[in-house]
């Protein structure tokens, strides 16, 4: 199980890392919003534990962003705050639980279990025609031949396929993939080389192309292909 840590106390996150690998959980860490959102973008995580207040963009930016893009791992928000308005603002965006500061380890980790046994009965697989994506294996498969994707293919594909039957913008896809590294400018052709290297390995001989483009927007997966 991989658990991504957000918080800008680096002494609480030394802790959090520290007890959640004696656990044998996959733990990484970010210390601030842009830096979870390239992270969550980049691997597919079990669970993250989110504190609202971080520099550069706060939890519940962050939460938005995430669920926006069609992602629904367990988010246990962190906070010091007590206001009753935080704590829906946040379930109300789609955080799963919440639980402030300062808290418990043994409740902490009595929450997480918790929240991953919830998660334990949600479907790991997106698919759409001959297309399977296993999001806990980090899997591709095409008529159950395995794909082999670079790490940004996948996550481009995976971003499609959360949101699949709508029209998804270039600029849309690419600041969700690429977070702050992406330039519209100077990065204006990086969408169309991944996307023809991610068509060209999703296109059997023969089968119309899974991605498809709708000009002047950008793509969509169709719900039938």
């Amino acid at each position: 199980m991989n658990i991504l840590i957000v918080d800008d106390d680096t002494g609480l996150l030394d802790q959090l890392k520290t007890a959640l690998k004696r656990k044998n959980y996959g733990v990484d860490i970010a210390e601030n919003g842009e830096q979870a959102l390239d992270k969550i973008f980049d691997v597919s995580y079990d669970l993250v534990l989110l504190d609202i207040m971080l520099p550069r963009m706060d939890g519940l930016s962050v939460l938005k962003e995430v669920r926006k893009a069609g992602m629904d791992m367990p988010i246990l928000m962190l906070t010091a705050r007590s206001d009753v308005q935080d704590k829906v603002k946040g379930l109300d965006h789609g955080a799963d639980d919440y639980l402030a500061k300062p808290f418990s380890m043994a409740e902490l980790m009595a929450r997480i279990r918790a929240m991953l046994r919830r998660k334990g009965n949600r479907t790991p697989l997106l698919e759409v025609g001959p297309v399977c994506l296993d999001t806990a294996k980090r899997q591709v498969t095409l008529n159950g031949e395995e794909v082999h994707l670079t790490a940004k293919e996948f996550s481009i594909l995976e971003f499609l396929l959360h949101n699949k039957g709508s029209a998804v913008s270039r600029f849309n896809l690419a600041e969700h993939i690429w977070g702050e590294e992406f330039d519209p400018f100077s990065m204006s052709n990086y969408v169309d080389v991944h996307m023809k290297n991610l068509r060209k390995k999703l296109t059997s001989q023969g089968d119309l192309p899974i991605i498809k483009t709708i000009r002047g927007i950008g793509f969509i997966i169709d719900e039938q292909v």
